[in-house]
């Protein structure tokens, strides 16, 4: 099994995209984060590594996606209750990003989401597995 996950997203003012993900109560890694680069520390072994669209494009010969216009992938966390998913997306618009759907409550599963200032989609969820409904 795979001990580590890291997301490489292409953000256009990494300075901007840092105060963002500050404003979440999120922390860089310093050992990791430079001019061209980030290092996103989400969780236990979960890092986003937010590049420079230049230094980005390095690592591909395929164009970059422009997340605000088109959907690249969703990056889905899971929250502890259904008030940190709330406080978490409340915290992402008051940081300057966009919350474009409105909280899905399915019983055993809620969620809510957030665009960042590069338009990446961060789905937030909770599940409780006693809820009816649950798998």
């Amino acid at each position: 099994m795979h001990k580590q996950i890291y997301v490489n997203l292409p953000v256009d003012d990494l300075p901007k995209s840092m105060a963002f993900f500050k404003a979440l109560g999120l922390s860089f890694n310093p050992r990791f984060t430079n001019d061209s680069g980030a290092c996103l520390e989400i969780g236990e072994n979960i890092y986003a590594m937010l590049l420079v669209k230049p230094f980005f494009k390095g690592f591909t010969g395929k164009p970059i996606a422009d997340a605000k216009a088109t959907t690249e992938c969703l990056l889905c966390l899971s929250c502890e209750s259904r008030a940190e998913v709330d406080a978490l997306v409340a915290k992402a618009v008051a940081a300057g990003g966009t919350a474009p759907r409105v909280p899905q409550d399915h019983g055993f599963m809620y969620g809510h989401g957030f665009e960042d200032l590069d338009g990446h989609i961060w789905e937030l969820v909770h599940m409780d597995p006693n809820a009816a409904g649950a798998p």
